[in-house]
């Protein structure tokens, strides 16, 4: 009778044994994915830039123009940028004679307010826009050019900013 009462008390303690191995390892587990968080840890040495514009200005940050050669008309071939919202976005503006268009621009968060740039390209009727880098060194992004009388628009580069986890 003994070793019955016995085996009874073996087996309810079955059921409190394997709970308390699930909740053990479950708690390693946790304690893993602590310590997986502190390991990700970025720091970062670039300051931060609010993503939202307080403030978007209503005229042009930075514009090119060229008068087009036509003695009838006054045409041009312009290409202008202009704030959005978002700190790094601007929305770009292009005419070449009464053709007009719109495009994106975005520019890489390097820890600093963007300073988009227009320069005039190799080509009549061409400019390339860019921007500043950290080092303040002219960066190509976009084309706009005229081609057999369409205006276009083509990337040139791409660009981002990426942040690495600390080594351990």
């Amino acid at each position: 009778m003994g070793e019955n009462k016995l085996l009874r008390n073996f087996y309810n303690a079955i059921p409190l044994l394997i709970l308390s191995i699930l909740i053990s390892c479950q708690n390693s587990q946790k304690k893993e994915k602590i310590s997986e968080k502190k390991k990700d840890r970025v720091i970062s040495k670039t300051p931060y830039i609010n993503p939202v514009r307080n403030e978007v200005r209503k005229q042009a940050v930075v514009s090119y123009s060229e008068k087009i050669d036509n003695p009838l008309n006054d045409w041009y071939f312009r290409v202008e940028l202009f704030e959005t919202k978002n700190s790094f976005h601007y929305l770009v503006k292009l005419q070449y004679e009464e053709i007009r268009g719109t495009d994106t621009l975005k520019l890489p968060n390097f820890g600093r307010m963007p300073e988009p740039v227009i320069k005039k390209g190799e080509e009549q009727y061409s400019c390339i826009i860019g921007f500043l880098d950290k080092e303040d060194k002219f960066r190509e992004y976009k084309k706009v050019y005229v081609k057999d009388n369409v205006l276009k628009i083509t990337t040139l580069r791409h660009y981002s900013v990426r942040s690495y986890p600390l080594s351990p």
